[in-house]
């Protein structure tokens, strides 16, 4: 299962049809993720549809406007905090409630932490604090899921190439006030690397996993 956050339902369609062009089973769900009824419903369709969960990528994300920290509408935080940090949590304590009563009991839940998680960018700060409070919710998923062998990890992805990074071929504002392009790379990286953390038995774990473009300004920034 991956979190969604009040996406379109032809997309949705469009990549469960290809799985199972392939010969699989899919369940495309439009799911609110910062609406508690819509996530239960969401993981009571996925039980009766699966009878389990094996993996939860928590992916879904939205940003906020790039302005000064004091000229932030509240409701604008208030939406990031909902969708980036409450949605990952009740997705969590959704695969939580299931992984624990199924059997052969547990699964794994991989968070998307970004390259924010460990340094913002200029005027950023509702994505940052969120981004920041994913990592406090791995490493408590992770402690707390020792119980019922549900494993936790995270994956810090930095400039994907994808349509959200075209701008950045343009220019991004920098720490020191400029503006300059910033490397990618292909998406297909970031793919591999969760489906590595997913493919692991329930014994091993990747805590934390960075994967960016390798000259893209993050080493070093600020």
């Amino acid at each position: 299962a991956c979190s969604g956050s009040g996406r379109r339902p032809e997309p949705l369609q469009a990549v469960a049809g290809e799985i199972e062009a392939k010969g699989r089973r899919a369940l495309a769900q439009p799911t609110d993720i910062g609406d508690e009824a819509s996530v239960i419903e969401l993981f009571r369709r996925v039980e009766e549809t699966f009878g389990r969960l094996d993996v939860l990528f928590n992916n879904a994300g939205i940003g906020a406007p790039p302005v000064e920290l004091d000229e932030l509408p509240v409701a604008t935080w208030k939406a990031v905090v909902d969708t980036n940090l409450t949605g990952a949590f009740l997705c969590t304590q959704g695969a939580f409630r299931l992984m624990k009563k199924q059997q052969p009991r547990g699964g794994r839940i991989i968070n998307n932490g970004s390259i924010s998680a460990h340094v913002p960018r200029p005027f950023s700060a509702p994505y940052t604090a969120t981004k920041h409070a994913i990592t406090g919710l791995t490493r408590s998923t992770s402690l707390d899921g020792r119980a019922h062998d549900i494993a936790c990890g995270q994956v810090d992805i930095g400039n994907a190439a994808t349509d959200m990074t075209v701008r950045m071929q343009a220019g991004v504002p920098q720490p020191d006030g400029s503006t300059r392009p910033e490397p990618t790379m292909d998406a297909k990286h970031v793919a591999d690397a969760v489906v590595y953390m997913a493919s692991l038995p329930l014994d091993a774990n990747v805590q934390f996993m960075t994967v960016m473009a390798t000259k893209m300004p993050f080493i070093g920034r600020g």
